[in-house]
């Protein structure tokens, strides 16, 4: 539980969402609801009728609108007190360092290697702790990096830009999951409570429902 004190803490917390599909719009739910006063997101696309299946900020009547902005407006409307700065752009190497500036914490909802390092350069530049998530099929994994730990440098060696999700999809429960964890290792961050998934890997396996953790 959190305390009365450590609830009014999170209003004056700063959080960056990069992406804002399957992943990012669970996490801009949770992260408002829990009363986090400040969010950004930043996603460059629309929601098309292929995103209905998982992605929690998407509808029949938003097909082709910019996905960061439906964010603003939905959360608007779930809780007034939380300042959403929506961005409809993509990450890269001419914005990150101004966008990514003055947050307390940054949360990956990516679904590209690329981009999800260039996220991890920038944090370590800038000192600011990062909550990886990835997600694919039955399948997801979470960790949570500070500045000189360098974990997605050990994880990404090569290969394809785009992750095994391109081949399995995703259903409706994964990024809902995986999201959880996500703001949960966000809310350990700023509050100072808990054993993070710092250096440790979580490795999630819905399927059989097998969930290991290992040290990395």
């Amino acid at each position: 539980m959190l305390s009365r004190e450590e609830n009014l803490s999170l209003h004056a917390k700063k959080v960056l969402v990069v992406g804002c599909g399957g992943l990012g719009g669970h996490l801009i739910e949770q992260l408002a609801r829990l009363g986090i006063g400040h969010i950004t997101a930043i996603d460059g696309d629309v929601f098309d009728e292929s995103n209905l299946n998982r992605q929690l900020l998407s509808h029949v009547e938003n097909i082709g609108q910019p996905k960061a902005l439906v964010a603003r407006d939905h959360i608007a409307r779930v809780n007034p007190d939380v300042k959403l700065t929506a961005i409809h752009a993509f990450l890269d190497e001419s914005n990150a360092e101004e966008i990514m500036s003055g947050h307390d914490v940054i949360c990956d909802a990516l679904d590209n290697m690329t981009t999800r390092l260039l996220l991890q350069k920038y944090a370590e530049k800038l000192g600011i702790p990062m909550v990886y998530g990835a997600i694919a099929g039955w399948y997801g994994q979470v960790t949570t990096i500070f500045p000189g730990d360098n974990i997605l440098g050990s994880i990404y060696q090569g290969g394809s830009n785009k992750g095994i999700e391109q081949e399995l999809g995703n259903p409706s429960f994964t990024p809902a999951l995986v999201a959880s964890i996500e703001v949960s290792e966000v809310v350990k961050i700023l509050t100072g409570k808990g054993q993070l998934l710092r250096n440790r890997f979580l490795m999630i396996n819905t399927l059989d429902q097998e969930y290991e953790v290992f040290d990395i």
